[in-house]
């Protein structure tokens, strides 16, 4: 095993992966505690199919993908924001309009201009294929994700719990709820290159819900939740490596297979408390 990893890590590329995968993992772990308790994780997915229409749109027009991506993301994160809290629309219908009309636009810019071979990359995730100039990018968005959660950990965790109690107290509870918009849509956009934008949700979702089968306090839950994201990274690469399997796709059934072993051990807990 050991000498399987080092000799993963000789690859200049798979280094790569492994930092911009880490730092991507950590920022979904970090926001899908928030997004889960807030019952608006599948803004995720919402997010990443507006992703993959941006990203057809550029492809059709030549254009850097990530730089097209990262704005429209943003704006549509904030439009989600704005819809499900001005409107009568339902934050899960807003997210199924714009996602659906963003992966009709996407779908139709591919058959229109034949484009498709550098979006299967992003549909499915393509890690090992990331460039020093992505490596940087994704870096460096990652970095700034992780940086604004902590300095505005204490408000976040309130506008978490109890929006119309922190905003009865003079909290600017729209201006947080911002901030974790736009840490979602970064993370959208880091997140579409290692598990494409078909799977990036589950790289939010699972983590948290695996680390609230077994912790009750946020902090706990927050720490548990990269831990876990990180180690299933690690794993899921792993595996990916040894049995060349897709990199996100292998990610994603680690992290179910967590999910399922926390599942199992909060009801074991459960009947030897009820049976104590």
């Amino acid at each position: 095993m050991f000498e399987t990893i080092a000799e993963m890590f000789s690859y200049g590329f798979i280094v790569r992966a492994f930092i911009v995968g880490t730092l991507v993992s950590l920022c979904a772990a970090l926001l899908g505690v928030t997004l889960v308790l807030k019952r608006y994780s599948m803004i995720g997915d919402g997010l990443s199919h507006v992703g993959f229409g941006a990203l057809a749109i550029a492809a059709s027009l030549n254009l850097a993908p990530l730089q097209v991506a990262v704005p429209v993301i943003i704006i549509a994160a904030f439009l989600l924001l704005r819809l499900s809290e001005k409107s009568k629309i339902r934050g899960d219908a807003a997210i199924a309009i714009i996602s659906s009309t963003a992966l009709a636009i996407g779908v139709v810019c591919v058959s229109i201009s034949g484009v498709n071979t550098d979006l299967n990359s992003y549909l499915f995730g393509s890690i090992l294929a990331t460039t020093n100039a992505d490596a940087v990018m994704c870096a460096v968005l990652a970095l700034i994700v992780i940086v604004i959660f902590v300095l505005f950990y204490n408000k976040i965790f309130a506008v978490t719990f109890d929006e119309t109690f922190s905003k009865a107290t003079g909290l600017k509870t729209g201006v947080y709820n911002t901030v974790i918009a736009l840490l979602t849509a970064l993370t959208i956009v880091i997140g579409m290159r290692i598990m494409g934008t078909l799977l990036i949700s589950a790289l939010i979702i699972f983590p948290a819900l695996s680390s609230m089968r077994v912790c009750k306090k946020f902090k706990a839950v927050i720490i548990c939740s990269g831990v876990l994201s990180l180690i299933c990274f690690f794993v899921g690469m792993y595996a990916s490596y040894t049995m060349d399997t897709p990199t996100g796709a292998s990610v994603v059934i680690v992290n179910a297979v967590v999910f399922v072993i926390f599942w199992l051990i909060e009801v074991i807990n459960t009947r030897v408390r009820k049976h104590n």
